[in-house]
C-alpha cells in the first residue's frame, strides 16, 4: 500500500501532522531503492519517497521521507541505532549520485531525512528511539552522540479517533489492522466502518479503492481463521459488489499456495487444505508448517516453532500438524498443540 504515493500522503497526514503543511504532495516522488540489508527483510521493510518542502524561510528544497516498516511483534531496542544506519546509506547514495552526475561541488548540498517507524506490532513499544537508549553513557562523553527525532507510528497504541481524523483511507484501513487478531464481532465492525468509506470515494481513486479490498482480503485470509473466511470475506462483497472480491480471493489463494500453502475455496476450504497437502518428507512437511506459521503470525518467533519440530520423525504426525497450524487462533496455542500432543 505505502508504494502508492495516495497511502503514502495519508501515512504521512497521521505520523508528520506538524510538517505535512510544508510538502507539496503534487510533487511526491517515490524513490525505488531500499536500504534494508538481506538478512534483515523478513523483519524489516522500508520505503522513501522524496517531497518538495517549503517553509518560507530558506528557498524552496527537498525532504527524503524514509518509513522504516518494522514487521516484528518485539520491540527493538537497536532501532535507534537501524535507524541513523539508514540514514548515513542514503546520504552515502546521494553522494555517490553526485559523482555519477559530475554535480558542481558547489551545489552538493545533503537532503534532510523525515525517518518514520512505522510499527503494527501487539506490544507496546516501550524503548527510546535513540543511541542514548543502549549506552552506558557517562556524562562527560554525552555530547559526542549523534541526536536526531524520529517519528513513530505505533499502530495497535494509536486510537482509532486519530488515524481517522483526516479522513484519508489509509487510516480507516489501519483500524481494520488494530482488530486483526481481536475477537470476530470486533474486526467486523471496524471492517463494515471502513468498507463504508471505501464505498464513497469518487471513481478518480478507483485505483486505491481496488488496493484497499484486496489488502483487506489479504489480512482476512492471512491472519484469521479459516472458520471466518467466508463470512468475512462475503462482508467484504456485499459493502462493495463490484470490487472483484471473488477474483482477488482467487489470486491471494494462488500466492498462498506457491508459499506452501494449499487454500481451498468456499464450503470446501477445509477440505481443499487436507486434499492439496503434498504427502511429502518430514523436511517438506516442517517447511509447510513454517510458511503457514509464518504468513498467519509473521509476528511471531517461527524459528522456536521450527525447534520444536525438528525432533517429530512421525510424517503423519507433521501432516495433522499442517491442519493444526491452519486452523490455530494463534501462534502461541500452536506451541502449545505441540506441547500438549504426542509425537
Amino acid at each position: 500500500l505505502l508504494r502508492d504515493p495516495e497511502y503514502a500522503k495519508g501515512l504521512l497526514r497521521i505520523s508528520a501532522t506538524e510538517f505535512v503543511k510544508f510538502m507539496d504532495f503534487s510533487r511526491l516522488e517515490p524513490l525505488s531503492t531500499s536500504f534494508i540489508p538481506q538478512d534483515l527483510r523478513e523483519r524489516e521493510a522500508d520505503i522513501l519517497y522524496r517531497v518538495p518542502f517549503q517553509t518560507g524561510d530558506t528557498e524552496t528544497d527537498e525532504v527524503i521521507i524514509h518509513i522504516l516498516i518494522e514487521h516484528q511483534s518485539t520491540v527493538d531496542e537497536l532501532m535507534g541505532f537501524r535507524v541513523l544506519f539508514y540514514m548515513t546509506l542514503v546520504w552515502d547514495a546521494q553522494i555517490r549520485q553526485w559523482d555519477i552526475d559530475n554535480v558542481p561541488r558547489s551545489e552538493r548540498r545533503l537532503s534532510p531525512i523525515l525517518p518514520i517507524v512505522f510499527y503494527t506490532g501487539d506490544r507496546n513499544w516501550n524503548v527510546p528511539l535513540t543511541l542514548e537508549a543502549i549506552m552506558d553513557l557517562p556524562k562527560v562523553l554525552e555530547r559526542f552522540i549523534p541526536r536526531f527525532e524520529t517519528l513513530l507510528l505505533s499502530v495497535k497504541e494509536t486510537a482509532a479517533a486519530t488515524l481517522t481524523e483526516t479522513n484519508d483511507l489509509m487510516g480507516w484501513l489501519l483500524t481494520v489492522q488494530q482488530k486483526e487478531r481481536a475477537s470476530t464481532p470486533e474486526l467486523r465492525r471496524a471492517l463494515v466502518d471502513t468498507l463504508k468509506h471505501t464505498d464513497t470515494l469518487p471513481e478518480e481513486q478507483a485505483a486505491q479503492k481496488r488496493e484497499a479490498i484486496f489488502y483487506l482480503l489479504s489480512l482476512i485470509m492471512h491472519r484469521r481463521p479459516l472458520g471466518e473466511h467466508n463470512e468475512l470475506i462475503e462482508l467484504v462483497n456485499r459493502h462493495i459488489p463490484n470490487s472483484e472480491v471473488n477474483s482477488m480471493r482467487r489470486t491471494i489463494a494462488h500466492e498462498l499456495m506457491e508459499q506452501g500453502i494449499e487454500i481451498g475455496e468456499q464450503r470446501g476450504e477445509q477440505r481443499g487444505i487436507e486434499q492439496g497437502l503434498q504427502q511429502g518428507t518430514r523436511e517438506t512437511a516442517i517447511k509447510n508448517i513454517v510458511a503457514i506459521l509464518t504468513e498467519r503470525f509473521p509476528n511471531s518467533d517461527t524459528e522456536t516453532a521450527k525447534q520444536h519440530l525438528e525432533p517429530i520423525l512421525n510424517t503423519e504426525r507433521l501432516t495433522q500438524l499442517v491442519i493444526t497450524a491452519m486452523k490455530v487462533h494463534s501462534f502461541d496455542a500452536f506451541i502449545q498443540a505441540l506441547d500438549t500432543d504426542p509425537k
